[in-house]
């Protein structure tokens, strides 16, 4: 039996992290991701130094993962590397395939869909190769995740539901969460707020009796837009974000964090009170651009340009920015938020937008990071040298 089975038929019932594995896998799942990272990398030099390749490669996933939720990305891309390489080197097919995952996780953060969807592709038939279900399975979710984001829910709504009830028969609490707070989010985004609002509250249970403090964080999140958008409770809202992002902080997450002040902004813009909301979006956009985060960082620039324009912006320069960033969204293949782009030029009355720039494939956007990771895969051989 594989550590990841192990993790997965032991901890019923409580969230617990199976990226941290090896020595670092007594860390709670709550635990400050700088308390992660600091373990972790001491218990990756203590392999180093033994020459221990299986816990190099595990330890080195910990690593990758702190560093990617601190939103290092440079830092993160190399850790995902290194453990990989670890793990083909010691012939740990599970342990690669974490690190793949670890990878695509990486990659869809930084907009590179394609190359999300390649890794965790590899990752969930390592995983499956080699008899860990907890990766095959957070691999799946990550492909669903990834086609989620882009809009395509007929596509991926019917692995939500796999996986979800996956997750509820292994018991799975951390998994659940994720699931429930997937397919509500679907819901929320196409209308269904009854619907989505029933799914983030029991997201939010789920994880209150798992423990899992950042999958209720996230839940709650959700349920502050639902009453926002569909009640107009902004009081209520507004203290739904701030008891998630005492959380956020105290856990340092910094990609949640910036999603909630986001949707702090996203809460006041509904209630009329733009100038805050403006003020928001441009704190947000500057988390997210510090992270290299491009789906946070265009839906932040769409809700500035938006209250900026309830403000007195010129309906001119409204419209271009809407323009150039519908281009963008359209580049990186969130077509979901590209739709958004265009019904906002149609709301605030300066459509309809320019003809679109002729697009990259979708998914393609990711610079050199895209770049660098197929090519590394490639001169290590791909997953075929980690079978």
């Amino acid at each position: 039996m594989t550590a990841g089975q192990k993790e997965w038929s032991g901890g019923r019932g409580k969230a617990f992290a199976p990226e941290y594995q090896g020595a670092v896998g007594s860390m709670s799942v709550n635990a400050s991701l700088e308390d992660v990272l600091a373990k972790a990398v001491a218990e990756l030099r203590a392999a180093e130094a033994a020459g221990d390749l299986r816990e190099t490669a595990r330890c080195g996933l910990a690593v990758a993962e702190a560093q990617r939720r601190l939103g290092r990305v440079p830092e993160a891309d190399r850790a995902w590397k290194a453990s990989f390489r670890a793990a083909r080197e010691a012939g740990d097919t599970a342990a690669a395939a974490w690190a793949l995952w670890s990878g695509g996780t990486l990659a869809r953060q930084r907009g590179a869909l394609r190359l999300a969807y390649r890794l965790l592709r590899l990752a969930a038939e390592l995983g499956e190769r080699g008899g860990d279900v907890v990766v095959r399975g957070y691999s799946l979710a990550g492909l669903a995740e990834t086609g989620r984001i882009q809009g395509d829910y007929e596509a991926v709504g019917e692995l939500h539901e796999q996986l979800l009830a996956e997750a509820r028969r292994r018991g799975e609490a951390r998994h659940t969460v994720w699931a429930l707070e997937g397919i509500a989010q679907m819901h929320r985004n196409t209308g269904a707020y009854d619907k989505a609002l029933e799914l983030f509250e029991e997201a939010a249970r789920t994880a209150s009796r798992a423990d899992d403090h950042r999958g209720r964080a996230w839940a709650l999140r959700g349920i502050a837009d639902v009453v926002s958008v569909r009640d107009g409770d902004v009081e209520r809202a507004l203290a739904l974000l701030s008891e998630a992002e005492e959380t956020c902080r105290a856990m340092r997450l910094s990609s949640a964090l910036a999603y909630n002040h986001k949707m702090r902004g996203n809460v006041l813009y509904r209630a009329g009170r733009h100038a805050e909301a403006a003020e928001l979006y441009a704190g947000a956009l500057e988390e997210f651009r510090a992270m290299g985060e491009p789906r946070g960082t265009a839906l932040s620039r769409l809700g500035l340009v938006k209250a900026r324009a309830r403000l007195g912006r010129s309906a001119a320069e409204t419209a271009g920015e809407l323009a150039a960033l519908r281009d963008e969204l359209d580049r990186i293949g969130l077509h979901h938020a590209r739709d958004m782009a265009e019904k906002a030029a149609a709301e605030l009355g300066v459509g309809p937008l320019p003809a679109r720039v002729p697009s990259r494939r979708p998914g393609a956007a990711g610079g050199t990071l895209a770049a660098v990771d197929v090519a590394a895969l490639s001169a290590a051989g791909g997953a075929e040298g980690a079978r």
